[in-house]
């Protein structure tokens, strides 16, 4: 098939890649002359493994392409991909300026019949919208289907190659036809619905895994409080199928470019229509307020943080990824440096991205992790690393000036804690106590 993906982001490119993998023509369009040639250039200006592998694979083959001009991408394709950003406004609610744009960008270049495929996520009646504007400029026939992507930032090639499911969400039967057609090689689990029940798929799906997140943070909460380990809470309860143990990993929260944004829309969805979602706002409070445990933790160990030297691993939202759009480090590292705190970050990759995000002459950023941790009052894990959980803890605990450590997504287990001088705080997990006797906080 002819395939137009319009925009170039995380869904853009990996979509694009991806169903050029399957052996369509795909013509990727971006705005960004820049990032164009760059990708053209076969660089890939984020960071998902195997992505860029399987790009360049494709642009050899000549089944796929980079491009600015909208105008003729549109005419040399069957199916229009939209895939351009939503990013939230102060209130909340999905801006859809870029949305709208493309959508009358289609609507003046349309020379013939179209499958205009939205994967962008927009609020429920988004695509209605978007059927008006391109009418409005338009008299060629054409088809609305929304398409919403489930994708996890560090194994979005995955999880685009082997989903769970798809969902189409059309009105029109010859779109139905062609959109199974096209996503047949990856799935056969594909359900059909109308638009407006896609579309809040979308935002429902996100909204739970949020709620499932927030939940076991309660609940290591409360562990801490009564002795209990929350990690043997979680195993207990995802053994329970209608419960599931995916997403019940107790730590300092959810990030990045969905959770943080889609439950904010959601919630001004229902508030527009007159409904408070109570549960869905309980889930964005205890999200927010589960990362500052970490300072709490630090300031019982501390006391004061004020010239405290505080090390920090871990910048990214969550591993695999150079994306820190929304990372808890952010509004973390943001407080340390309000309790007069300096800090000496490390991330594998993502360093370059959070300085634009946050930056100070009271930060010290390193290039190797042990290097961020030599000399340190404490230790803040902020992402899960695979090379954290690798390092020689009684080695580092040398390194430091206090052998305090916040892991604050419990890489490490008893048996790695329980033989170094390290004074540990985890989330959720009970006290133990180490070979010289002194008593070591796991909490």
């Amino acid at each position: 098939m002819n395939i137009t993906v319009i925009g170039t982001g995380y869904v853009g490119l990996v979509s694009g890649v991806c169903f050029s993998e399957l052996g369509n023509n795909v013509i990727c369009v971006d705005n960004n002359v820049e990032k164009v040639n760059m990708l053209t250039d076969g660089h890939v200006p984020i960071y998902e493994p195997g992505l860029k592998d399987i790009m360049n694979a494709n642009m050899k083959a000549g089944r796929l392409s980079f491009t600015t001009n909208i105008q003729d991408a549109i005419s040399r394709s069957d199916i229009i991909i939209i895939a351009v950003g939503t990013p939230s406004l102060p209130n909340g609610e999905a801006n859809l300026s870029f949305i709208e744009l493309v959508a009358r960008e289609i609507g003046s270049y349309m020379d013939n019949y179209k499958i205009i495929m939205t994967k962008s996520t927009v609020p429920v009646g988004t695509n209605d919208r978007i059927q008006e504007w391109i009418s409005s400029l338009t008299n060629h026939p054409f088809d609305m289907a929304s398409v919403p992507e489930f994708l996890r930032e560090g194994t979005a090639v995955q999880d685009t190659l082997y989903p769970d499911r798809i969902v189409i969400g059309t009105h029109s039967e010859r779109a139905v036809a062609t959109l199974k057609e096209l996503h047949q090689p990856l799935t056969d689990q594909i359900i059909v619905t109308d638009i407006r029940s896609a579309e809040m798929i979308k935002y429902a799906s996100n909204a739970f895994l949020a709620t499932k997140i927030s939940f076991i943070n309660e609940i290591s909460n409360i562990c801490e409080k009564v002795g209990a380990d929350v990690s043997r809470v979680a195993e207990g309860m995802g053994y329970d199928r209608r419960i599931g143990a995916s997403f019940l990993k107790a730590g300092i929260g959810y990030g990045g470019s969905c959770f943080p944004k889609d439950t904010q829309a959601l919630i001004q969805i229902a508030g527009n229509v007159d409904y408070d979602f109570k549960l869905l706002k309980s889930v964005v409070e205890v999200n927010k307020d589960q990362r500052f445990n970490v300072i709490r933790k630090l300031e019982d160990a501390l006391g004061s943080l004020e010239g405290k030297e505080i090390a920090i691993w871990g910048l990214a939202f969550k591993p695999d990824t150079d994306d820190v759009r929304d990372a808890p480090a952010i509004e973390i590292i943001q407080r340390l440096l309000e309790q007069g705190a300096v800090i000496r970050a490390y991330d594998p990759i993502a360093t370059e991205n959070f300085r634009k995000e946050v930056d100070s002459p009271s930060i010290t950023w390193e290039e190797r992790a042990m290097k961020a941790a030599e000399g340190a009052d404490a230790l803040c894990v902020l992402t899960e690393w695979k090379e954290f959980m690798e390092v020689n803890l009684t080695d580092l605990a040398a390194h430091m000036n206090q052998p305090i450590l916040i892991d604050g997504r419990n890489i490490y287990g008893e048996d790695q804690i329980k033989d170094t001088s390290f004074q540990y705080y985890s989330v959720g997990r009970p006290g133990l106590t180490n070979i010289d006797g002194r008593k070591t906080a796991v909490i």
